[in-house]
């Protein structure tokens, strides 16, 4: 996830991601996402298990900035918000 100007990068793990990306939206979890507001979807995969989602996690947030931008515009070139495509 990322704010409106696309300067942070979140990544997180949940087994409810239209449910999740809603909390942060409204601010609902403090930290992180509440502080810098971050609200847009710009990425997310679908693992097999609560291990490899937390593995992915791990070597996702391990990485430089650039490695996640790549990643993200590996998928998503224009940053586009994404939470319209998998809310319920």
């Amino acid at each position: 996830m990322t704010n409106f100007t696309n300067s942070v990068i979140y990544c997180g793990v949940t087994s409810d991601l239209p449910g999740r990306v809603c909390q942060h939206r409204e601010k609902l979890v403090e930290g992180f996402t509440k502080k810098y507001n971050v609200n847009k979807l710009v990425y997310f995969e679908e693992l097999g298990s609560a291990y490899e989602a937390i593995s992915r996690e791990k070597q996702i947030k391990a990485g430089s900035r650039k490695k996640k931008v790549q990643l993200i515009e590996s998928k998503n070139i224009d940053w586009r918000d994404l939470f319209d495509d998998i809310a319920r």
